[in-house]
């Protein structure tokens, strides 16, 4: 099930206890009026308009909700629009976007049905009091096939440019770990089985956040707020994610995140330096810290051109060499969006009650090899787990085989 967590609060809760509540009255008043047909019928007629009262709730509720979130998503992406300008590079890109997105929309729909009408999924948690972008619906795909697998998944959001620029996405992810490691129990999770796990920038986010938790914690001296701790996380998983950025600063120029646009996001050139794990990890002051990171994996596409594999490779050599536990796998060929899984996430082990809360290979169905990857070490040592896990069937594939070879062609990543 998806756990999603944001700053916006829910009123589900409360909705259901006013909806039983008014429900129950109703009930006792048709009883003790059962002789008096006219009345009764009227209380029948209540009873339909109780029971319909809090769907027309929710519904309105919803409404509301995806005006604001579409209000803010536009007004956002005008000014972003205002930052990188509209030359033909970028122009190209919006279509193949455009063209990409739509070749795959059979397996988007029905992961969006998923997301907004499943029993399993837990939208708008709240944590914080910050506005964020709302992207969390793309963990339902991986949310799902994990909750099949008696797994939870808590999709974190955070401020994304221009709402904030990387100090405001690292301290979201931190404050949004913070609040699963402390309310895991509350939602039926086991607090001693966490993983946290990025992709893309989502990898090098949550990076940032782990490795500055574990710094604050080897400093206790300097008395800051700690309100959760790196060794409650028995693994961290990145998935083709960048963790040098001066190394960067070109190769995405030359992609068209131009390095003026890429300054702002990392809060110039201090910052480069400051949100680089890997630079971060090589100054030997901070070796206390390194050494409580949990274990580290880095998945990457040798065929990836949005990141290029030679990024995760480097960080997990500079991690070894700092005396962390890291290992790499690399998948021949595959891309940037063939591994995609989700912009950010914590993986959560947790007993069978579950709650709600790639691109191509996921929608292809069938096997994956990195998909198996990640909950044979989720469920290691849990035999009934592994068992299970072993007889499960091929998931369904969501998207024909030839959207996807073309999708793949046009990709913008």
């Amino acid at each position: 099930m998806n756990l999603e967590v944001d700053a916006k609060p829910s009123l589900l809760s409360s909705s259901d206890k006013l909806f039983t509540h008014s429900l129950t009255d109703a009930t006792k008043h048709h009883h003790h009026h059962q002789r008096r047909r006219r009345c009764s019928s009227s209380s029948s007629s209540a009873d339909a308009k109780l029971r319909d009262a809090p769907t027309r709730l929710n519904r309105a509720q919803s409404i509301s909700h995806a005006a604001a979130e579409t209000y803010l998503v536009t007004r956002l992406s005008f000014i972003l629009l205002r930052y990188l300008g509209v030359g033909y590079r970028w122009i190209t890109r919006l279509i193949a976007l455009g063209c990409y997105a739509l070749l795959l929309m059979p397996g988007f729909l029905q992961v969006a049905y998923y997301y907004f009408f499943s029993s399993q999924v837990r939208r708008s948690v709240v944590y914080g009091d910050q506005p964020r972008n709302r992207y969390k619906a793309w963990g339902s795909l991986l949310g799902q096939q994990l909750a099949e697998r008696d797994i939870i998944v808590a999709c974190i959001d955070y401020r994304n440019f221009p709402q904030g620029t990387i100090g405001d996405m690292v301290e979201d992810t931190s404050q949004g770990i913070s609040f699963v490691c402390n309310h895991l129990t509350e939602y039926g999770g086991d607090p001693n089985r966490i993983y946290l796990m990025g992709q893309s920038a989502g990898a090098h986010i949550s990076a940032c956040a782990l490795l500055e938790q574990a710094i604050k914690e080897s400093e206790p001296e300097k008395g800051e707020s700690i309100t959760w701790s790196v060794s409650q996380l028995k693994a961290y998983f990145g998935l083709s994610g960048g963790y040098n950025l001066p190394n960067l600063v070109d190769h995405f120029n030359n992609r068209g995140l131009y390095r003026s646009i890429f300054l702002s996001i990392m809060e110039g050139e201090q910052g480069l330096q400051r949100f680089s794990p890997e630079v971060q990890i090589q100054d030997k002051s901070i070796r206390d810290a390194v050494s409580r990171l949990p274990p580290i994996t880095l998945f990457h596409g040798t065929s990836d051109y949005s990141i290029p594999s030679d990024a995760s490779k480097t960080f997990v050599d500079a991690l070894q060499r700092a005396g962390a536990q890291a290992k790499l796998v690399l998948y021949e060929g595959k891309t940037h969006t063939d591994l995609f899984l989700q912009q950010g996430g914590l993986v959560l082990q947790s007993n069978p009650q579950l709650f709600g809360h790639s691109m191509q290979d996921p929608l292809r169905g069938g096997k994956d090899e990195l998909f198996d990857h990640l909950v044979s070490v989720i469920h290691a040592g849990d035999k009934e787990a592994l068992d299970k896990d072993a007889m499960a069937p091929p998931r369904r594939r969501l998207v024909p085989e030839f959207l996807l070879k073309l999708a793949r062609k046009i990709s913008p990543f």
